[in-house]
């Protein structure tokens, strides 16, 4: 285990030693939108009777934090050991390929999940946040930058330049993020909506998340805990077997 411990030592330095604009910079990007949307929206919108709309942003905004820099975690740091060339001392290291795509996988949640809760905790400041489960909150947390790792990993395997990474992130991640339920309860979307948000992944992770907060959520906490669940299962299988086999990372 030598090897793993290394490499995932190494991963959490490599976002560490920048900790401001990997931890910090998201946290407060996500304060400024709570900021904006909460002024403009607070007394024009109710979505649950006793839950003002600022406190209904907060798990949502800590959770898109989550999610993207899990992404970016992982797609950063296997794209620029390919394009340094110092990928090739990974590959010829004595350490399995469980083990690597554990250490990708592990950092780069740990990296979603600071982001997440630092989101939260420097709401606190300024909003009164209780959470109604404690366990939910957690679980989601984990799965979903779980999920977002993979793909921020297959994203990474896959570019051979940043810009094609920047795709993954522009087309894929911001749209899915954006229209999961962030700033919104999808009951407020018409009947068509409402059904292609109950086929976004990210939807279920973001209601998840904040019934762990507010008890409420569009749909139940364990339906989008099976979600969840299968979705990170399927991708760490599909992400563990590219690795294993080499593709864009032996070439």
């Amino acid at each position: 285990m030598v090897g793993f411990y290394t490499l995932l030592y190494k991963e959490l330095l490599r976002f560490w030693r920048v900790v401001f604009q990997t931890v910090a910079a998201p946290i407060l990007t996500a304060l400024l939108y709570l900021l904006i949307f909460s002024h403009i929206l607070q007394d024009r919108v109710t979505v649950y009777i006793d839950v003002g709309y600022t406190q209904f942003l907060v798990p949502g905004l800590a959770m898109m934090s989550v999610l993207q820099n899990a992404f970016a975690n992982g797609s950063s740091s296997i794209i620029q050991s390919k394009v340094t060339g110092n990928i090739v001392f990974l590959l010829l290291a004595p350490i399995s390929n469980f083990q690597v795509f554990l250490a990708y996988l592990l950092a780069s949640v740990i990296r979603g999940v600071s982001v997440g809760f630092g989101v939260v905790l420097a709401s606190i400041i300024f909003i009164n946040i209780s959470t109604f489960n404690f366990f939910w909150i957690i679980i989601f947390a984990v799965l979903g930058a779980g999920i977002l790792a993979c793909l921020g990993l297959l994203a990474g395997i896959w570019a051979e330049k940043f810009d094609q990474v920047a795709v993954f992130q522009n087309f894929i991640v911001m749209p899915m993020t954006f229209l999961s339920g962030v700033f919104y309860s999808i009951h407020s979307l018409p009947e068509f909506w409402q059904q292609v948000s109950r086929s976004n992944p990210f939807f279920y992770m973001i209601d998840g998340f904040r019934y762990g907060f507010f008890g409420k959520s569009d749909v139940s906490p364990m339906v989008s805990f099976l979600v969840v669940g299968i979705v990170f299962l399927s991708l760490s299988a599909v992400t563990f077997n590219v690795i294993k086999s080499g593709y864009k990372l032996r070439t």
